[in-house]
């Protein structure tokens, strides 16, 4: 079994992403890797996916592993077995770590959970986005509101950690409506809720319903009050609010995804993957039947290949980390990255600061509630902005 766990994690990976492209259904707003309609492929998708992740040349021991898509859990259970087989082999897991799933509420059947639970995973997110009917249709949405209490309760037979992710921000939804799915989220005591704004990537079918103005966006000032609703009613509810979009049970954090949001290093299989090892950034190409042929006929399936520059890699981890509600740790932050955080910012942290959108104990930096309701502009600003002039407040 290979193991460089000598090195220190920002340079060599403890955890693994796998991605799973098939869908029943492409929904309008989604803009991942996503295979519907393409079922004939899934055999052979996992014969490439097992072909990819053998390049290991040893199995390579993880702390948490991460099976994405599209939706992991829409393959046949036949099929399931042999991919979750595969990824034990080459991915074995830690004592103590963290296997997430993600998964539909209409994909999640007994004998699916039992099989999950019986490779391993010990954590799964349910995509629901919405408990009411007009959210779900705007969306694009093939599952029903019913079906999520029984989705949650078939996993908890088996599986204790339960994530729900929401969506806020959707055309046609008011704060009443966006109250009310925090309500039925709630209702159903997740360990995890992920709560975010929804966005109009280009060249989605959304995106072009907003163009053609069939679809009338949220106003801001309706988009803001939801996702202050949201960091209210969840803290107040005991959830820690550990990164902008993200919160959490005490001790029930996404662990794989703190890795991300730290800048370290990942692993990534599969279709429009991304990994991070070394210091190197990588990303396989998008297309499933392309990445299947590319990697059965021994070829590399990766498109983009680039390794950072030491100062442009620090601002990038800045970027992430400022998320983060520890934010940036300075020391930490300098070990990692070799720079001063302070030297790196030129002095705009000090003048957010004073602004009150963020907060600084000297040992870290972090978002204060208001900077993370303008995170993306402020995160943008700190980290490669020009520096404020004292004489002026900062414009976001």
């Amino acid at each position: 079994m290979s193991d460089s766990s000598d090195l220190p994690s920002w340079l060599w990976p403890r955890a693994a992403y796998v991605h799973v492209p098939f869908c029943a259904h492409h929904c309008g707003y989604c803009d991942f890797a996503v295979a519907a309609g393409q079922d004939y492929l899934i055999d052979l998708y996992i014969e490439a996916v097992g072909e990819e992740l053998a390049r290991l040349g040893d199995p390579v021991a993880v702390d948490t592993i991460f099976i994405g898509g599209g939706t992991p859990t829409y393959p046949s259970a036949t099929q399931l077995s042999r991919l979750f087989a595969t990824i034990n082999h080459w991915l074995p897991l830690r004592p103590g770590g963290e296997f997430s799933v993600e998964a539909t509420p209409e994909s999640v059947t007994d004998d699916k959970v039992a099989l999950l639970a019986d490779r391993g995973v010990n954590r799964v997110s349910l995509g629901v986005q919405s408990f009411r009917p007009g959210t779900l249709s705007a969306l694009d949405r093939i599952h029903s509101a019913d079906e999520v209490a029984p989705a949650v309760e078939r996993v908890r037979r088996r599986i204790q950690d339960v994530s729900l992710d929401l969506i806020f921000g959707v055309p046609g939804q008011t704060v009443a409506d966006w109250d009310a799915d925090l309500t039925a989220a709630l209702a159903l005591s997740p360990e995890h809720l992920s709560t975010y704004g929804l966005t109009y990537e280009k060249g989605t079918p959304l995106w072009k319903r907003r163009q053609h103005g069939d679809v009338e966006a949220v106003s801001e000032e309706d988009e803001l009050a939801m996702y202050v609703h949201a960091m209210d009613r969840l803290s107040a509810t005991g959830f820690e609010h550990y990164e902008v979009s993200n919160f959490a049970r005490p001790g029930r954090r996404c662990r794989h995804n703190e890795t991300y949001w730290a800048n370290e290093a990942y692993f990534g299989f599969g279709v429009g993957a991304a990994r991070y090892v070394m210091g190197r950034r990588e990303l396989n190409r998008r297309g499933t039947a392309d990445y299947i042929r590319r990697v059965l006929a021994g070829e590399s399936p990766v498109l983009q290949s680039e390794e950072l520059p030491p100062e442009e890699s620090a601002r990038e981890t800045a970027a992430v980390q400022l998320r983060r509600s520890a934010g940036i740790v300075r020391q930490r932050f300098g070990e990692q990255t070799g720079l001063d955080i302070d030297v790196l910012t030129g002095g705009r942290m000090a003048v957010y600061t004073a602004a009150g959108l963020l907060a600084d104990d000297q040992e870290s930096v972090r978002l204060t509630p208001r900077g993370r309701c303008v995170a993306d502009a402020l995160v943008v600003k700190v980290v490669w902005g020009p520096r404020p002039s004292p004489a002026e407040p900062p414009a976001l």
